[in-house]
């Protein structure tokens, strides 16, 4: 299996505060080879081409636990990650609807999805060229949003940001960022629902074992890892990372991993 990296357009100044990152990759000689699906706070909008000349202009919800897949061969895909807390604007859905799944964009917007769909098909792999017809649809729909929706989302973004473990800060606890946010723990949990997928705990768990495979053990002791990445103590670490990665970190660093199934 070989998987390019491809160089990738940063998203205009406009969107900068909606997008999170974006990537492109060329996937050839996947064959039985295994690919891991990490969990994701973030919803993202995917355009791909097959091997078999198909297109697909698909969103793919919040992720709760990683999955294990046997893929295809993708000569082009580029993916654009949405802030946790932005999608609901962009995509005029409750981002609660697409948790833990990939919908086709024509689902939700119907034929205006479909036209979209049909002009990238006919792009060619140029990342910025559909980045920017991408980025034109996108915009044009947050001028339709209210002033209400737009604080709403700024809340939620702030909200996330709070709840995500960073070096040498704590994540925020629930009930001390509603009380800094103006809001009940009950409004803020409703609002995460709508507007990120997850509960506000659900995402900080998220982040949380993000933090752990990103950081990796190295030289570092397993117990200074989990006190980094935000546990009480590197059991209350094992637990959550086992019931999200379906396996213990040390296994998971090690290659030991759940079995691959089929796309």
């Amino acid at each position: 299996m070989t998987v390019t990296n491809q160089s990738a357009p940063t998203p205009s100044a406009a969107l900068r505060p909606w997008i999170a990152d974006i990537s492109v990759l060329t996937v050839a000689g996947f064959g039985q080879r295994p690919f891991t699906h990490l969990p994701d706070t973030a919803t993202a909008l995917v355009f791909r081409t097959t091997a078999a000349g198909r297109s697909d202009l698909l969103v793919m919800g919040p992720r709760t636990r990683a999955s294990y897949r046997t893929g295809k061969d993708v000569p082009f895909c580029l993916k654009v990650r949405i802030r946790p807390g932005r999608a609901r604007p962009l995509l005029g859905v409750p981002v609660g609807e697409l948790a833990d799944r990939v919908v086709p964009l024509g689902e939700l917007w119907g034929g205006s999805a479909d036209r979209l769909a049909h002009e990238l098909a006919h792009l060619g792999p140029d990342p910025a060229l559909v980045l920017e017809h991408l980025e034109a649809e996108l915009l044009a729909r947050l001028t339709t949003r209210t002033p209400a929706d737009l604080l709403r989302s700024d809340l939620l973004h702030t909200a996330t940001q709070a709840l995500t473990t960073r070096a040498h800060q704590r994540p925020e606890r629930v009930p001390a960022l509603a009380e800094r946010l103006g809001v009940s723990e009950r409004h803020l949990r409703t609002l995460f629902t709508d507007g990120v997928g997850l509960s506000p705990k659900h995402l900080a768990r998220i982040e949380r074992v993000r933090s752990v495979l990103a950081r990796r053990p190295g030289r570092r002791h397993w117990a200074q890892l989990a006190t980094e990445s935000g546990y009480y103590d590197q059991s209350h670490m094992t637990a959550d990372f086992h019931d999200v990665m379906g396996a213990p970190p040390q296994a998971f660093h090690a290659g030991h991993r759940p079995p691959a199934q089929p796309c």
